[in-house]
């Protein structure tokens, strides 16, 4: 017997051998699950690459900071400790560095499905 266990919203477990079958439920990921896009909320803009991205985050005082990780992709702000990183492969861009730039940026940015 093989399979993953699933919790139902009423408490009850349940196996289900197909993975195939699980649904998106509490913040849990699937193989149903919605893909993700960076917005910059001002003008409602889907960030679709890099450069796009770094003429925003210029705006908002973030410089290039070339002393790190040459795999990754990173930006400093002068009047804070934080750094974001990202990986050079825009295709490797997922919700985890997303949420890193809405976090660092609040109110600027917003993950959405689509």
């Amino acid at each position: 017997m093989s399979g993953v266990w699933v919790f139902k919203n009423n408490g009850v477990m349940q196996l289900v051998e197909n993975t195939s079958d699980v649904h998106c439920d509490n913040g849990r990921r699937s193989a149903n699950s919605k893909r993700k896009v960076l917005v910059y909320l001002p003008t409602g803009q889907v960030v679709s690459s890099y450069s796009c991205l770094e003429q925003i985050l210029r705006g908002l005082g973030w410089e290039r900071y070339y002393g790190g990780d040459h795999d990754l992709f990173q930006f400093h702000k002068r009047s804070s400790i934080d750094l974001i990183s990202l990986p050079k492969d825009y295709s490797k861009f997922n919700s985890i560095y997303m949420y890193d730039i809405v976090i660092k940026n609040p109110n600027v940015f917003h993950v959405r499905d689509i």
